[in-house]
């Protein structure tokens, strides 16, 4: 249906319980996708925040890695927050030894770019493609867009222009949470994108 669109959170591990309710707010007929069959019966889907290297291993071991590379191949929309930023990543420069990322951004990310737990930060952000008012962004265990293709929007950055939201056409990913901060202009804007899709 036209008004309802189909997504699926990836529920591998990470917040997913929060994506899950916010899509659900706002109007999306949402399921949890954890196997291929899942992920073929949804027109967008969301990667959740959580962690980037065990998100990678259970994918390989669901048998979701290259199906979710094949959707992404095929245009289906997909936002990723956090670690799901750094799994739209073509590139990351610390992962674990192994970590392989499902790519279709063309950006390259540094996992925990700010530290650990205790250097998590909220801070309010400029994104003029949302409109006012700023948005308040938290930062946990943090990725940083440190380059960013020819063919990839920055939506968002920090004060001294480090890049933390990007998108390029269905694909969008903050390196922040607004699922958790009842901030829901990123889940807005990615349901738009799966409705023209």
């Amino acid at each position: 249906m036209a008004g309802r669109p189909r997504v699926g959170v990836l529920a591998l591990q990470g917040d997913v319980r929060e994506h899950a309710r916010v899509l659900t707010e706002l109007g999306a007929d949402v399921s949890l996708v954890r196997r291929p069959t899942e992920l073929s019966e949804v027109d967008g889907l969301v990667l959740p925040g959580g962690e980037s290297s065990v998100i990678d291993k259970l994918a390989r071991a669901f048998g979701m890695q290259e199906p979710v590379r094949a959707a992404i191949a095929g245009g289906m929309p997909m936002y990723g927050t956090c670690a799901g930023l750094i799994l739209l990543a073509d590139r990351i420069t610390d992962g674990i030894s192994g970590q392989e990322t499902f790519g279709g951004l063309d950006v390259t990310v540094r996992r925990n770019a700010f530290g650990s737990q205790v250097d998590s930060f909220e801070t309010d952000l400029a994104v003029p493609a949302l409109g006012d008012p700023a948005v308040h962004a938290v930062f946990i265990r943090a990725p940083l867009v440190e380059r960013v293709g020819p063919d990839v929007q920055a939506l968002a950055a920090l004060e001294d222009g480090r890049v933390v939201a990007v998108q390029r056409g269905a694909l969008m990913g903050t390196s922040f949470h607004p699922e958790v901060t009842g901030e829901h202009r990123f889940h807005r804007r990615f349901l738009d994108i799966v409705r023209a899709a």
